[in-house]
């Protein structure tokens, strides 16, 4: 118990210590009163799990999203990975699931369980109900500020990820489905194709003639364009509208992977040649990703010469340089780094500064840059929900406060006025071993917002039904295209 203690004192500490807008949601009275109060619940021993449901909502309650206790997870090497995959698809991962007025329901059935119609509700998951088990972890983790709209894009994702948390991986489950009046018990379990369709699929593609050249194609188009192996989806894609060229959508899913500079180079020279009017940009459930990437696709979007950040907050120079470079690695990288730390150590003592009052800051995209020589200077939409986080919050406040982009959709998942990140260190605490991710860097968009700790608003509020998602509509984007198709 006094070890547990000693671990809320060590979490309390190091936020004190690296975390620059600690207080910007919460008072710092209130949260060292949680702090404090925590300390007095721990009476009786802990396990991981339950000290981590104690000092969780405390971390939460900084509001600050990409700061959180990560859970106590079973960790599985590549070889326990492989052997699942090889087992087959899992009982969750058969379905498509979406909560809707606080029910969860399958979107779309790809289980080997035919008699499950998309539209049905999900009672309860081995005698679990949804609704429950996701209000219970949504006190675990924090949106950025106030907004609601990240934890409502996430709930089914979350009650998977609960659900396993407490259970652990499951060969088989057992649901409790709704349709219409009718309530019905299936088992699901973790289903392997049939292994004869299997071979005889196998033997196909082996006797079918193989085209390099197109084999290079895909290859190198997942080098550019970045791409994700478990969705078998790219990161990004630029497509044009059927009936008109004149319309262009630019998905990205995340600001990492592949070659941005490339895949953006020659996105923009296309929709040049194309002479493209209209580009509508989809950040919906983008959780962000790397810095240099959406200034360098801001530099084609900004319609004149353009200040991408503010300056960056941070505790101290010492802060930036523990949180950049002695938490992350084994202990031979970080042997290897000690030696250039000095190299480092200079670098950062040039680019942290103090202000009149006090306040150090770190300098990075703060200097007027000018827009590239295909910037696209047409009509600009921009799609956005609540899982459009980080990262592509950042893009779309200085898309929004520039007036350069019409808004669709609904409130992003991140602050418009910015959000604490940039390098975010994983500290394990001494005793419970439990880990928790801390943000070191507050960086902050260009343009600002009165608004205290909402996201970036939609100038046209659009939310997809259920029946929208089992159809496959997309409403967002189906009102742009008939606004410029008319």
């Amino acid at each position: 118990m006094k070890n547990l203690k000693k671990d809320v004192d060590f979490t309390h500490k190091k936020f004190q210590k690296l975390h620059p807008k600690l207080y910007y949601y919460i008072s710092k009275e209130s949260l060292d009163y949680k702090f404090d109060s925590l300390k007095t619940t721990i009476n009786t021993p802990l396990t991981p799990l339950q000290f981590y449901k104690k000092i969780s909502p405390v971390v939460a309650s900084i509001r600050q999203g990409h700061s959180y206790v990560l859970a106590p997870e079973k960790k599985f090497s590549k070889k326990e990975t492989k052997a699942y995959i090889k087992k087959g698809t899992g009982p969750f991962s058969q379905f498509n699931f979406s909560f809707d007025n606080d029910k969860l329901y399958v979107t779309k059935n790809k289980s080997y369980n035919k008699s499950i119609t998309a539209g049905t509700e999900v009672l309860s998951v081995n005698g679990i109900k949804p609704l429950d088990l996701v209000q219970e972890y949504n006190q675990y983790y924090s949106s950025d500020g106030f907004n609601t709209t990240l934890k409502k894009q996430n709930l089914a994702k979350r009650f998977i990820s609960a659900f396993t948390i407490e259970n652990s991986i499951k060969d088989s489950l057992n649901y409790a489905f709704k349709s219409k009046d009718s309530i019905k018990l299936v088992t699901i379990k973790r289903h392997k194709e049939d292994s004869l369709k299997e071979k005889t699929k196998k033997i196909v593609e082996k006797n079918m003639p193989i085209d390099k050249a197109k084999q290079r194609q895909l290859k190198k188009k997942k080098r550019i364009n970045g791409f994700d192996k478990t969705t078998k989806t790219f990161i990004r894609e630029l497509r044009f509208s059927p009936k008109d060229s004149s319309i262009a959508i630019l998905k990205i899913r995340a600001f990492k992977k592949g070659n941005f500079r490339k895949f953006y180079k020659e996105s923009f020279a296309e929709i040049k040649k194309r002479n493209t009017k209209t580009l509508i940009i989809d950040l919906r459930n983008n959780g962000g990703g790397h810095l240099s990437e959406i200034v360098h696709l801001y530099s084609y979007l900004a319609d004149s010469t353009f200040v991408f950040l503010k300056k960056s907050e941070v505790v101290s120079r010492a802060s930036l340089f523990e949180g950049a470079y002695f938490n992350k690695g084994s202990v031979g990288v970080k042997a290897i780094k000690a030696v250039f730390s000095p190299f480092v150590y200079g670098y950062l003592l040039l680019n942290v500064r103090k202000d009149k009052n006090g306040i150090n800051y770190f300098a990075t995209e703060t200097k007027p840059q000018q827009i590239k020589k295909n910037a696209f200077d047409g009509k600009l939409y921009v799609l956005i929900n609540g899982g459009s986080f980080s990262a592509s919050s950042i893009i779309s406040s200085n898309l929004k406060g520039s007036k350069r982009a019409t808004f669709v959709g609904e409130e992003t998942g991140g602050d418009y006025n910015g959000t604490v990140a940039g390098f975010m260190p994983i500290l394990q605490l001494p005793h419970s071993k439990l880990k928790v991710r801390i943000g070191i860097m507050n960086v902050t968009p260009y343009y600002q917002t009165e608004v205290l700790g909402h996201g970036i608003f939609p100038d046209v509020l659009i939310q997809p039904s259920l029946e929208d998602k089992i159809q496959g509509k997309d409403p967002e984007l189906d009102w742009i295209l008939n606004q410029n198709q008319q």
